[in-house]
């Protein structure tokens, strides 16, 4: 039995500042996404599934731990991303499944319908969403935010889902999951990030309003709350001396690593799971949510 306390490395980090989205080989330590940790178990053999941002962080987790448990992947990512792309589109192949490699902006909506008819077409089938794709820059006051970078964290963490998930409505049959990756922030919103927890706080509430509207059709919608993860968002998005202390906030006193998140976004794409809809599952170390 492994402790959860010191199962993964704890705070002080050294890793610097990076330029948004960030660059998962340039982290130090580097992130797990379930490369050589994740084990599966067959519970989406068969299934087709659309990951935003499906490059790096929990996206990357995610694609991995679906491909190991028999679904074929397509992931999106920024074209900057291809790298790392690759790199995820080699361990869904690993695990004998297929793999979509799909760049773009999710912002553009004509790339988020493209997305979803590419990923039906290639597999003949979409029975899981995962949208995940996201932009995170800090702020001081609110004064100081400009407009377009306002406008730019609603146009990829709320529009973006939007189109993808209208998009995908075509191809979802009854019993297909569509999950959200939202945030700790949409509950407990932190003024430094005043706009990317606004967009956190829409998201939550759209997967309440949309497992409501989508109950009729017997697709169900979830979301997952992260804490603190360790993803390149945090060296992208905050200061050296944050990045240094990050997850240190939590009572685990570490941030999680991107692969524990993975068995909540496999438990809710998972038919095991047929009467959970409208849940908003936290994954964030002990620290408390309500």
């Amino acid at each position: 039995m492994t402790d959860p306390l010191t199962q993964y490395p704890r705070p002080p980090f050294e890793t610097k500042p990076q330029s948004f989205p960030g660059k998962t080989d340039q982290m130090a330590p580097e992130p797990d996404h379930g490369e050589e940790s994740y084990k599966g178990s067959g519970k989406l053999t068969g299934k087709a599934a659309l990951v935003t941002g499906g490059d790096s962080g929990i996206g990357r987790a995610v694609a991995i731990a679906y491909a190991r448990e028999g679904a074929d992947v397509a992931i999106s990512y920024l074209p900057d991303e291809q790298k790392d792309a690759e790199a995820v589109g080699t361990w869904i192949e690993k695990a004998g499944r297929r793999a979509l490699l799909l760049p773009g902006d999710i912002k553009d909506a004509a790339y988020a319908r493209e997305i979803v008819a590419r990923t039906a077409k290639e597999f003949g089938r979409l029975d899981i969403l995962v949208n995940n794709a996201a932009f995170q820059q800090p702020n001081q006051g609110v004064e100081d935010i400009d407009d377009a970078l306002f406008e730019k964290h609603f146009q990829t963490n709320i529009f973006g889902p939007f189109y993808v998930t209208k998009a995908a409505l075509a191809h979802l049959k009854p019993g297909a999951s569509v999950i959200f990756t939202s945030s700790v922030n949409s509950k407990h919103p932190v003024p430094t990030l005043f706009a990317y927890s606004a967009t956190k706080g829409a998201l939550s509430n759209m997967v309440l309003g949309l497992a409501q509207l989508l109950a009729e059709k017997g697709i169900r919608v979830n979301g997952v709350l992260p804490g603190p993860i360790w993803t390149p968002f945090i060296p992208a998005g905050m200061s050296e001396d944050a990045v240094k202390t990050f997850g240190s906030q939590v009572p685990f006193n570490r941030p999680g690593q991107p692969a524990e998140l993975a068995s909540a976004y496999v438990m809710l794409a998972a038919e095991e799971s047929s009467y959970t809809s409208g849940a908003l599952i936290t994954v964030a170390g002990g620290m408390p949510i309500f």
